[in-house]
């Protein structure tokens, strides 16, 4: 199960985990096209898929998706919490609006998500793989509502594998600046030549990432793993 994996890296993390033989459900909020497109594209590579409109701020509206998917599928071995939402705001302007509705999704929503998946994760020993930030490790200024709801989600991971063990592996994938647009802006090439690795990421980069998480020993747990190209070393 991939939350918010109806786009961007979202979509990305679904395809490799239908890549790798999974069967997938992603959840959507608003982008229903996409999602359906998405499903497509999952059911081509030879698995089932579904899409499943999920609101992870709201308790009934995880409860029934999570349930959808199990009752699909039969069991539940991976959960990616990846939905969250990005935006810029003045620290010293930002309303008390602006700041819990980052919070909201970024560090509720997992929670919410994970809480109602762990019963079915523990009867198949399953994954949890939580999508941070660069930003969750470093201090935006432009970014702070961002930042301290990734640096939420990091200690929520670690919270988290300590909690659910032994039978559920919990880690994070922390991504830096990644590229989705086909002809990137200034900024991103300003990140790009900020990056020891003289690029910009990839969704497949942090797909790969997932994979590890998701295929490797379970006995890596609570760990975040910044996939930046160096980026946070500059």
């Amino acid at each position: 199960m991939v939350t918010g994996g109806a786009r961007r890296i979202g979509r990305g993390i679904a395809l490799a985990l239908a890549g790798a033989g999974a069967d997938v459900a992603i959840t959507f909020r608003e982008s229903q096209a996409d999602a359906e497109a998405t499903v497509r594209d999952l059911e081509a590579l030879g698995n089932r898929a579904m899409a499943l409109r999920c609101d992870v701020r709201s308790e009934s509206s995880v409860k029934t998706a999570v349930a959808a998917a199990i009752e699909r599928f039969g069991r539940l071995d991976v959960l990616v919490n990846n939905a969250a939402i990005f935006e810029s705001a003045r620290l010293d302007t930002m309303s008390v609006g602006e700041w819990d509705a980052i919070f909201e999704t970024n560090a509720r929503g997992p929670f919410l998500v994970a809480r109602e998946a762990l019963p079915a994760l523990r009867a198949t020993r399953g994954r949890i793989v939580n999508m941070g930030s660069l930003g969750g490790i470093q201090a935006w200024a432009g970014h702070a509502h961002y930042c301290a709801s990734k640096a939420a989600l990091h200690s929520l991971t670690r919270t988290m594998a300590k909690a659910f063990a032994p039978e559920v592996s919990v880690n994070c994938v922390a991504p830096g600046c990644i590229a989705m647009d086909a002809e990137p802006g200034p900024e991103a090439d300003r990140f790009a030549a900020r990056t020891p690795m003289r690029r910009n990421g990839t969704a497949d980069d942090i797909a790969q990432a997932v994979l590890f998480f998701v295929t490797g020993p379970a006995f890596v747990t609570g760990q975040i793993l910044a996939v930046d190209g160096g980026l946070g070393l500059a």
